[in-house]
């Protein structure tokens, strides 16, 4: 049963190292993720499941030690789920394929809070997987303990300004207000409710996420409170807890 969720935005430029100069314009949001973060330690969980969006080829199932990295970022700073950060060490997790970004943030933002409150595991759902199937693997996640957390990594549109990745798009700030609303009043229903099609052409890749969320908070009963949100560069970025 699912006990407690954090959501977290996933740009590697949450990680100080990659942000470099500009590592300050997302200080807040930091804060708000450990925050987050100790609301799921509160609720003292059974499993602790990260989830995020990747490519298809990167989708499925990691391990608590599993590895990743922010080298293609262009720093030497590793990281595992459940096992810290390293820089310069190279890539680690006994022969575990390498987790994608948004789990390598979740696995960064583990270490940066300490955590040590429960086993880790963490999905990689494919950005394009259809509502339906998010919500039904949301429901296996939840029966996987009696007590079971989600860290849920995944952004808002990418098309808030000119200058954000997917350009300007009048459609993004509604849609990224409807995701906020939901996620700050735990609307199970309202997530599932987020259309697909309208988050792909927004480049909006925490659809999936969310969505596995509203299927594991499937009668739960669980509150919700929005700690951030922001669009820093274009990208809507939010944080919250559910408890």
């Amino acid at each position: 049963m699912l006990v407690a969720a954090a959501v977290c935005p996933a740009p590697p430029l949450l990680v100080p190292e990659v942000a470099a100069g500009a590592a300050a314009e997302l200080g807040d949001a930091r804060t708000a993720c450990s925050d987050a973060l100790a609301v799921l330690a509160a609720s003292r969980p059974d499993l602790l499941v990260v989830v995020g969006a990747a490519e298809e080829t990167e989708s499925g199932p990691y391990p608590q030690g599993a590895g990743g990295s922010f080298r293609r970022f262009g720093v030497g700073v590793d990281v595992r789920l459940g096992d810290g950060v390293r820089a310069g060490d190279g890539q680690r997790g006994a022969g575990a394929r390498p987790l994608p970004p948004s789990l390598a943030v979740g696995a960064w933002l583990l270490d940066h809070a300490r955590w040590g409150a429960a086993p880790l595991a963490a999905l990689a759902v494919p950005e394009a997987l259809d509502t339906d199937r998010c919500l039904a693997t949301g429901r296996e996640l939840a029966a996987r303990a009696g007590r079971v957390a989600l860290l849920v990594m995944g952004d808002g549109s990418a098309c808030r300004t000119v200058k954000a990745p997917g350009y300007l798009d009048e459609r993004a700030a509604p849609f990224d207000a409807a995701a906020a609303r939901a996620l700050a009043e735990a609307d199970t229903a309202a997530l599932a409710a987020l259309d697909a099609g309208l988050a792909r052409e927004l480049q909006a890749a925490g659809r999936a996420p969310w969505q596995v969320l509203a299927g594991a908070a499937e009668g739960a009963g669980l509150g919700g409170r929005l700690l951030y949100e922001g669009a820093p560069y274009g990208v809507g970025y939010f944080v919250a807890a559910w408890s």
